[in-house]
């Protein structure tokens, strides 16, 4: 039998660094969590609530799908998750409809789709499948999902990955936490601290190395954190940034087989709700607003009362924005929604009260949103997973092979499953 490791380095306090030293505290290892901000929480990021008036997530916001560990998590901490509802609305060439356009269309989408026998990429089914005229706006469905929904490429992204999502399947709604996914990261940071997690903020990690059976991480500041075992749940563009073992080369280089999406994320709040006093338009149910405009998704926090309007642009679209500074990019969050209403922009530019904006893909500690799968994923997964027993394991929600890939459901599960790796290794 191996020899018990009985202190643990977790690099990364996300979600999957939080729940992997939950798990491993509670079973009685000594634990020490490395991260790279000031805060815990890594892509779930909760603003002050005297900006919006509520703990607005500048990152993750909704849970997808059924989520038994967030679930489960939720009720450990005592907290609730409210479902979405609301209505989506389409705006074509100033048209509102509750209608998506692309539904007649869906029926076929969905016989192709339940005749495949092999992968291939979300293109390659658009041109084999559906290039003719009258898919237009069965095509356009798609891209919007593939990059809107996954901030995917669609040049590499999994159809059979994704047939799931598209033919739903027994894929759950989506809901929010009470209290904002801010509040479950105060829970798991505080059962951490309560049961003996030393936490080193700020702490960004360059090489990690292994010497007689002990595993060294060098931070890029000198200092230096000695335990038996790290554990990686850094986002997989990071993965390059660390010098690790030699024999991890081939993990590492496994990682460029998995898709990782960038996102912005623009969260606007105004004096008033002023898209519910839209003449001749009834949007008082409005929860999801898909247009052409730049910033092409929008949504509401239906049902409540909130008045802030959060935009989102994901994938391959976002590189046309990657030049623009936050200031840039709320003023085209203004254009698109001036675009989509008919609105002046001086308008809603004069009643904008509070703004945020997060490009994932300028975070040095991200550099990207989250993952999507390829062609090669899930090998690429059974690469990055193998543990023969040395110094370094890698965890996280590009790990997880469920249905909710990229999710905070996916970066618990990871998480918790590689602390479950190392407890029973050594029991």
């Amino acid at each position: 039998m191996a020899e018990r490791r009985d202190h643990i380095i977790v690099v990364g306090a996300g979600a999957a660094g939080l729940i992997a030293a939950r798990e491993l505290v509670s079973a009685g290892r000594k634990v020490t969590v490395l991260e790279a901000r000031d805060r815990c929480g890594g892509r779930i990021h909760p603003l002050a609530e005297s900006s919006f008036g509520y703990r607005a997530d500048a990152g993750a916001e909704f849970i997808h799908g059924e989520a038994p560990v967030t679930y489960q998590l939720l009720a450990e901490a005592g907290l609730t998750a409210q479902p979405v509802d609301g209505a989506r609305w389409h705006v074509e060439n100033g048209t509102f409809s509750s209608d998506d356009p692309s539904d007649r269309e869906m029926t076929r989408l969905h016989e192709v789709l339940a005749r495949l026998d092999h992968d291939l990429t979300v293109t390659a089914l658009l041109e084999r499948h559906f290039a003719g005229a009258q898919f237009a706006s069965l095509r356009k469905s798609v891209l919007g999902m593939v990059q809107g929904y996954d901030a995917a490429d669609p040049d590499r992204a999994s159809v059979f990955a994704l047939r799931d999502e598209w033919m739903g399947g027994h894929r759950g709604g989506q809901a929010r936490v009470v209290g904002g996914y801010g509040a479950l990261v105060d829970d798991l940071e505080a059962a951490c601290r309560g049961r003996g997690v030393t936490f080193a903020f700020e702490s960004v990690v360059a090489a990690v190395e292994s010497a007689e059976g002990i595993a060294i991480v060098h931070c890029a500041d000198g200092r230096t954190f000695r335990g038996d075992a790290v554990i990686l749940t850094v986002p997989l563009p990071l993965l390059r940034t660390i010098a690790l073992p030699a024999a991890m080369h081939g993990q590492v280089a496994a990682a460029a087989d998995i898709g990782f999406g960038n996102v912005i994320k623009l969260l606007l709040r105004f004096e008033r709700r002023w898209w519910m006093a839209i003449p001749a338009r009834d949007l008082s149910d409005m929860l999801f607003l898909l247009s052409d405009a730049a910033v092409p998704v929008w949504w509401t926090q239906h049902p409540s009362d909130r008045d802030v309007l959060t935009g989102w642009l994901a994938g391959p679209p976002t590189h046309a924005f990657a030049a623009l500074d936050e200031h840039a990019l709320i003023e085209a969050g203004l254009a698109a929604l001036a675009d989509i209403f008919a609105k002046p922009v001086s308008l809603l530019r004069r009643d904008l009260t509070a703004a945020h904006v997060t490009d994932w893909a300028k975070d040095p500690f991200a550099r990207g949103a989250y993952s999507y799968a390829t062609l090669a994923t899930r090998t690429a997964q059974d690469v990055l997973t193998r543990w023969d027993g040395g110094p370094v394991l890698i965890s996280g929600e590009a790990l997880y092979r469920g249905r909710d890939m990229g999710t905070v459901e996916a970066a618990l599960a990871s998480g918790r499953q590689t602390a479950r790796t190392i407890l029973k290794i050594d029991t």
